[in-house]
């Protein structure tokens, strides 16, 4: 592939560092690539490409789309896996002025078709390998654009996809992430350029992120942990190594891929990190590279962290916290002291020019340390609602309560938090993990806390409540299955009768979903039908 003229055209003004002051995530990636053409932008098992290419190839994908005459800001789905194609479809997507929206590939296809017939996309692009799965689904109103099979040796005017940029604002959408929905049907969370703009200025000038970083890939490409890498890819001309999906089950491969690539940066679920500590690795792989690690998306267990952290202790930890229709994450906690292993990490405070608002049942503000509340958040970093689900939207993005003067809206994260005495966020579980059982307010997440972390009886566990038969249910990981009387025993050392466990079940592995997460809602369904 090629673009007209040796030279990157000038998008910007060289002199504008200020992510602020953008207005599309395309500039940062226009001013990366003017200043380190050669360098490279993805490393891709045994293929890499050059930013100067990444470029090229966005910018001849960016000419096909528009010379279908999709028009501006409208959602174009990726169905590719997580390679080297994926990051230049994503970027040839928003060259095009539209926001791409990544879909799973092992997604069973009744569920892509749920997610086509609610989005709409203008185009679907993949390879004739990949598309076959979904290809007897896609709507013939909706165009396919084959990677593989495409001519690129046109050439491109890349001055005049630039100049059509011009109309592009920051709070029109750069993304779709899709997120599971009681339906059935994922909801389409829409996240624009500013939100992302905000959150990359305030990572780089917080973490002191520089030009040499190198990222550990790992997550999927419909997770936003990738649409933030792929942002650092663009903002400061980070090299993106590619982490195989397959490699999850082979933790001792992913830490021989970062050690060769000197990775330097991980953004994790905490799972795979958990699974590393459990099986020692860190004590063969020294990771001498590695300088930053940040990890979200569900509870690291303290005891699991601190084998990180013991064996790392240079490193910089810092555990995020945000559900998707935040962008990214809006709370943090650079952990700079010693945690005992029993007590969970903080969540920390909010990331800036975001809120946090602790809000009781009756919506007034919490303040006091260890008052329990839900957790809700204002600011740029929110989403701007469901695609196509006004509905859905309007419940969980809401006029401020507190604020009587004029519209603001707050998104109600139905996570419960309290402040400790330090001011520190703390995380306490979901208000849908909590039951009313034996006339007791029951939180299932604490159960789970005091299990693995308090006692430590098992490796990792998920608790789910039988509404049925009233019974409070473990599934649990573990190399022997653990007698149920052992369990009670233990567990009535710590908590009340009402809170043990009536049911227990042994599995060698818990089921993930696609985020690499416990999937909760699996067993949610095994046990309620």
């Amino acid at each position: 592939m090629k673009h007209r003229g040796s030279e990157v055209p000038v998008l910007f003004s060289k002199t504008n560092t200020d992510y602020c002051m953008k207005i599309n995530l395309i500039e940062l990636f226009e001013e990366s690539v003017r200043m380190y053409p050669q360098k490279v932008a993805v490393i891709d098992k045994d293929r890499e490409i050059t930013f100067s290419d990444l470029h090229q190839n966005s910018l001849q994908l960016a000419a096909k789309i528009t010379a279908m005459g999709v028009g501006q800001n409208k959602p174009i789905g990726v169905f590719l896996d997580k390679s080297i194609e994926s990051v230049y479809a994503d970027l040839g997507v928003l060259y095009a002025g539209d926001f791409y929206m990544n879909l799973d590939i092992k997604t069973p296809a009744e569920r892509i078709r749920n997610i086509i017939q609610l989005v709409e996309p203008a185009v679907i692009i993949s390879t004739s390998r990949q598309v076959k799965s979904i290809l007897a689904i896609i709507p013939e109103t909706v165009k396919v654009i084959l990677l593989d099979e495409e001519e690129w040796t046109a050439e491109v005017d890349a001055e005049a996809i630039i100049r059509n940029l011009s109309t592009i604002i920051d709070t029109d959408p750069s993304c779709i992430i899709n997120t599971s929905g009681s339906t059935g049907t994922p909801k389409g969370v829409v996240l624009n350029h500013k939100s992302f703009f905000d959150f990359i200025d305030w990572a780089i000038d917080t973490f002191h992120f520089g030009e040499d970083l190198v990222m550990g890939s790992l997550s999927p490409i419909v997770f936003d942990i990738y649409s933030f890498e792929l942002c650092m890819l663009m903002a400061k001309a980070s090299t993106l190594v590619v982490l195989p999906a397959h490699l999850a089950a082979f933790p001792a491969k992913i830490l021989e891929v970062l050690e060769q690539h000197k990775v330097n940066f991980l953004f994790w679920v905490p799972t795979i990190m958990v699974n590393i500590a459990n099986m020692d690795l860190l004590s063969t792989f020294k990771l001498e590279n590695l300088r930053t690690v940040w990890f979200a998306g569900e509870v690291f267990p303290t005891k699991q962290y601190n084998y990180w952290h013991h064996h790392l202790p240079e490193v910089t930890f810092a555990n995020l916290y945000g559900p998707i229709e935040i962008t990214l994450d809006c709370t943090y906690y650079i952990i700079n002291k010693e945690i005992p292993d029993e007590q969970p990490l903080p969540i920390g405070y909010p990331c800036r020019n975001t809120d946090i608002l602790i809000l009781d049942d009756e919506d007034c503000l919490i303040t006091e340390p260890n008052a329990e509340g839900e957790l809700c958040v204002r600011g740029t970093s929110l989403a701007m609602g469901y695609y196509n689900n006004p509905e859905k939207t309007a419940a969980a993005f809401v006029q401020n309560p507190l604020n009587k003067a004029y519209p603001e809206v707050i998104y109600r994260t139905g996570d419960i938090v309290c402040y400790d005495a330090d001011g520190l966020i703390l995380f306490k579980g979901r208000k849908d993990n909590i039951v009313k059982h034996m006339g007791y307010r029951t939180d299932l997440g604490e159960i789970e806390h005091v299990i693995i972390n308090t006692l430590k009886l098992v490796k990792n566990g998920c608790i789910v409540y039988n509404q049925a038969e009233k019974q409070i249910t473990l599934f649990y990981e573990a190399a022997e299955e653990i007698p149920a009387s052992e369990f009670r025993l233990q567990i009535g050392k710590v908590l009340p009768k009402y809170m043990i466990p009536t049911s227990f079940h042994h599995l060698e592995l818990l089921q993930r979903n696609a985020n690499g997460k416990i999937d909760r809602l699996f067993y949610k369904k095994q046990v309620n039908g």
